[in-house]
């Protein structure tokens, strides 16, 4: 927690010129825009960064190929504009993947319109991407003899964007360049009230999750990027928005994996909307539903499982069929919907909503709030805050606030890794491109740490090939709060393994000890703990399940 620690008595010591409020994606490239402008900002979240719908997607980079048939072909340019741009930026995180789409014959469209679309789809995309594909019945049983192929008319494959290391670890990475930049940033820190105090600036009052001590925060300007939670936000803030939020349930199911291929199949469900099986570390992610909820704190039923496999099951050639029991982990959010408050929508409507965003911005309280949003679009809305801030009175000069670092220094760390191997035992034995796929420059801090000292170089995780030196510089650098930060969003551990297997790793145990320190028991029993069905456990000794 040392550098949480740090922020947070930053926080409360000085004025800023804008407060962010929400640590998702809208919020994290918010802060990474501004900051990178020049403005001195702060970033709170309640929870932990990503710690609600950013870390709950499908974790694609995609244009909205499914919103042709509404024919919001502006928006599919847009997001498509976007798509590309970030692919660009980000070469090692974000990689090109291709879809296939299974057709059936008795589908509402012939799969040769598809076919069409998939190609205008591409042209609307700059033909950033590999060229579609159609391919016939005979040719799905070669290439994906996985998907049942009797009852399809055709399928088709294109390409998008998917982050290889999930949704959170993007978001968390653009907090961590926000602070590069000189911003603050304080996960677990709720803002219990905000009120617009007579000289014009904004105070809120927050209070930290791990002491509960209360404090106050002083900025110009308010950004209100709490997602599903913005409404609440602008109630508090006494912001009359014309833009609400519809709450849409997704759920994902995480399951070993079903295919090699590593392309995302995509399925349309028995309600017609669309599903997917997509890669997910050496997994296969399954979602997603599409249910309308009132609350952003949702959960997964019997319901949402047993509409995710049967319709997973109708669709592939499995040995056996998937089961709850085949259920490695779940994913389960709440996408924000933005839609005119004065218009209300019936249940059919509401399906057809797109994942636009809307930016409302009030002068006179020198606020402006974020409705709906994509990762697809999260440049765009870093572009468009600065944009409106600027025409607020902010003074901001834009400059390059996102990207992987460049090939150069990508270069220099790999011919370093290499000499730091005489230094690992055994020789070979790290993922250097990971390391640096996931950490960017932070990840020159782990080789320095392998180089000075054997022991940085020891694989504490075995499967996942984490050594000691990247948990002590998740420690020092990822305000790690609780072992679940770790486990769920600064890796893939609790999404590819199931509670159990990492219940029974004595791995986790030398990693909360790294982590946590003193604390490490206490961490390590909240997160196995009794009432997930482990008994509490006296340190040093095994799990009983």
């Amino acid at each position: 927690m040392n550098q949480r620690t740090e922020q947070l008595s930053q926080a409360s010591e000085q004025a800023y010129d804008v407060l962010v409020i929400g640590g998702g994606i809208n919020g994290a490239a918010s802060a990474a825009a501004l900051s990178g402008a020049g403005a001195k900002v702060v970033l709170v979240d309640s929870r932990d960064f990503a710690g609600f719908t950013s870390s709950e997607s499908s974790n694609l980079i995609w244009g909205g190929i499914k919103y042709l048939e509404s024919l919001e072909v502006g928006l599919v340019r847009q997001l498509c504009m976007g798509r590309n741009e970030l692919m660009r930026a980000y070469p090692q995180v974000i990689q090109e993947t291709r879809f296939f789409t299974a057709i059936e014959r008795k589908f509402r469209f012939p799969a040769r319109f598809f076919w069409i679309g998939a190609w205008l789809y591409w042209l609307l995309g700059n033909r950033f991407t590999d060229k579609p594909r159609y391919l016939s019945r005979k040719e799905i049983k070669s290439e994906e003899a996985i998907v049942r192929s009797d009852s399809l008319g055709g399928g088709l494959i294109y390409s998008d964007g998917r982050l290889v290391d999930g949704d959170a670890r993007f978001v968390l990475n653009l907090v961590k360049r926000a602070i590069d930049f000189g911003a603050t940033a304080v996960n677990y820190l709720t803002v219990s009230g905000v009120q617009r105090q007579k000289d014009g600036t904004w105070a809120a009052t927050v209070v930290d999750d791990i002491t509960k001590q209360e404090s106050r925060v002083v900025a110009r300007y308010l950004v209100n990027a709490a997602g599903p939670f913005a409404d609440e936000i602008n109630l508090q803030a006494g912001f009359e928005s014309s833009t609400r939020h519809l709450l849409s349930k997704g759920i994902h199911l995480v399951v070993d994996r079903v295919t090699d291929s590593n392309r995302v199949l995509t399925f349309f469900a028995d309600d017609g909307r669309m599903f997917f099986a997509i890669p997910l570390g050496n997994k296969t992610c399954i979602g997603t539903t599409d249910t309308r909820v009132e609350s952003p704190l949702t959960e997964v039923t019997n319901a949402d499982r047993k509409f995710i496999l049967d319709n997973i099951n109708a669709c592939l050639n499995l040995g056996t069929p998937l089961t709850q029991d085949d259920i490695l982990a779940e994913r389960c959010g709440v996408r924000p919907l933005a839609v005119a408050r004065s218009k209300g929508r019936s249940e059919g409507d509401w399906l057809k909503l797109s994942r636009k965003h809307v930016l409302e911005t009030s002068s006179e309280l020198g606020m402006v709030s974020i409705f709906g949003g994509k990762l697809s679009d999260c440049l765009r809305i870093g572009r468009e805050i600065c944009e409106t801030l600027i025409r607020l009175g902010c003074q901001l000069e834009m400059g390059q606030w996102y990207g992987e670092p460049d090939r150069q220094s990508r270069d220099r760390f790999m011919a370093r890794s290499a000499e730091a191997e005489g230094s690992v035992e055994p020789p070979g034995g790290l993922p250097w491109d990971r390391l640096w796929r996931t950490y960017g420059n932070d990840a020159m801090e782990i080789l320095e740490s392998v180089r000075s000292d054997k022991k940085g170089g020891e694989i504490v995780i075995g499967p996942e090939k984490i050594c000691r030196a990247e948990l002590e510089m998740i420690r020092g650098q990822e305000m790690v709060v609780t072992l679940e930060d770790f486990l769920r969003r600064r890796t893939l551990l609790a999404q590819t393994y199931n509670f159990h297997e990492l219940a029974a790793m004595p791995e986790i145990r030398i990693a909360c000890e790294i982590l946590f320190g003193i604390e490490a028991e206490q961490q390590y029993n909240d997160y196995f703990g009794a009432d997930r069905g482990v008994n509490r456990l006296e340190w040093g000794v095994g799990p009983i399940i």
